[in-house]
């Protein structure tokens, strides 16, 4: 799986269809040669046993033939290969070859998770062999030779469930990774989610800001209402570069980076400069040394001030604003008030805030939102270094 942002693309592994035929037809056709080649030939080395016949051909083809649905019905095939192999040994053909497609069988279904019709196979096969021989009165082995077998069917089953094991610890293995890719990838939707709504919310602002003085001046004052409209004209601008640079990540997904530069701390005098022309006065006052700042906590940190700037223009009859930013030695405190009307109580906190102190959270920080003595908004984000 190849996830660039929050496109993911799967790429199959599954073979063509031709080619996985060949591949169910491989195994029955080889294992069909030698069992019937290899039971022929334990025939001439075992007098004692029945001599092969048409009969034997056909149950050693049963059991080799059905590894064609092993894939598709590998509980069938398991129960088929048992039955024909029982048989085959109750009726004292040469011991050889025939094991195959069971052993076989039984592996590739425990492999697959079916447990219980492989095990239960194999004790059927065993306890059938040994107690129908006893009940038709031909047990002509030793003790040592019943424990043999049933020790190679012990060893057959649990070197099954190692790879079984081992089969589903790789799943896991994949499951986890899809997982933590799907998870990057939504949280990757979620921040371009958030820095679109904090672009088009603050630049939408200030452009139904100034229009609404345009108007107001349009008439009254037509040559005052030029320097609106200049400020219309630059917040749209400014608006549609970094739409423009948002979208780019999504679709220019081959890019190392996007082409336009991140928006951080760095661009703060450009968004107080746009916020001042829609009638809001901004003072910056910066305690301690600037010093250039992790990514993912520039960006917050821009977009925190930006949103409680956006907040004052929409919200708060002000005319002046103060940003403080401090630098500490553990974290980044911002502070934003506002000189806005006096309230009571506690301030209400609709989506921008939310959305701020999601941006703090998810950095390990923290972020209120309260009145100041005066009665006006105060923003406090403690982002940590």
């Amino acid at each position: 799986m190849v996830a660039t942002g929050p496109t993911v693309l799967r790429v199959s592994t599954t073979a063509p269809t031709g080619q996985s035929q060949v591949k169910r037809i491989a195994l029955p056709a080889i294992i069909s040669v030698l069992a019937v080649f290899g039971s022929f030939a334990a025939s001439r080395g075992q007098e004692d046993r029945r001599a092969a016949d048409w009969f034997m051909v056909t149950l050693v083809l049963i059991g080799s033939v059905s590894l064609y649905w092993l894939r598709t019905k590998p509980v069938v095939v398991v129960w088929t290969t048992a039955l024909s192999t029982l048989v085959y040994m109750l009726r004292e053909y040469a011991y050889g070859a025939v094991i195959f497609s069971f052993a076989i069988a039984v592996f590739v279904a425990i492999r697959m998770g079916h447990r219980v019709a492989g095990w239960s196979a194999l004790v059927a096969l065993y306890c059938g062999h040994v107690l129908g021989r006893l009940v038709l009165g031909t047990n002509d082995q030793s003790v040592y030779q019943v424990l043999l077998v049933g020790t190679l069917f012990c060893v057959l089953g649990f070197l099954a469930e190692l790879f079984r094991s081992h089969r589903e610890r790789v799943l896991a293995a994949q499951r986890t990774r899809e997982e933590e890719e799907l998870r990057r990838a939504g949280e990757e939707r979620l921040r371009i989610a958030q820095e679109l709504h904090d672009v088009v919310a603050h630049h939408i602002s200030l452009i139904n800001v100034q229009a609404s003085s345009a108007l107001h001046l349009v008439d009254r004052q037509p040559e005052q209402a030029a320097p609106a409209l200049a400020a219309i004209k630059d917040a749209s601008k400014e608006a549609l570069v970094e739409l423009r640079s948002i979208v780019g990540i999504l679709r220019q997904t081959d890019e190392s980076a996007p082409r336009q530069p991140v928006a951080g701390l760095e661009r703060l005098e450009h968004l107080i400069t746009g916020t001042s022309r829609a009638g809001l006065e901004v003072h910056t006052i910066v305690h301690g040394d600037p010093r250039p700042l992790p990514t993912g906590l520039d960006r917050a940190a821009f977009r925190i001030i930006q949103e409680s700037l956006t907040n004052i223009v929409r919200h708060a009859k002000a005319s002046a604003a103060t940003v403080r930013i401090q630098y500490g030695e553990e974290a980044l405190v911002l502070q934003v008030d506002d000189d806005g009307e006096s309230l009571t109580g506690p301030p209400q906190e609709g989506n921008g805030i939310i959305g701020m102190r999601e941006r703090a959270t998810a950095l390990g920080g923290t972020l209120t939102a309260s009145r100041t003595p005066t009665g006006s908004l105060r923003i406090v984000a403690q982002l940590p270094l």
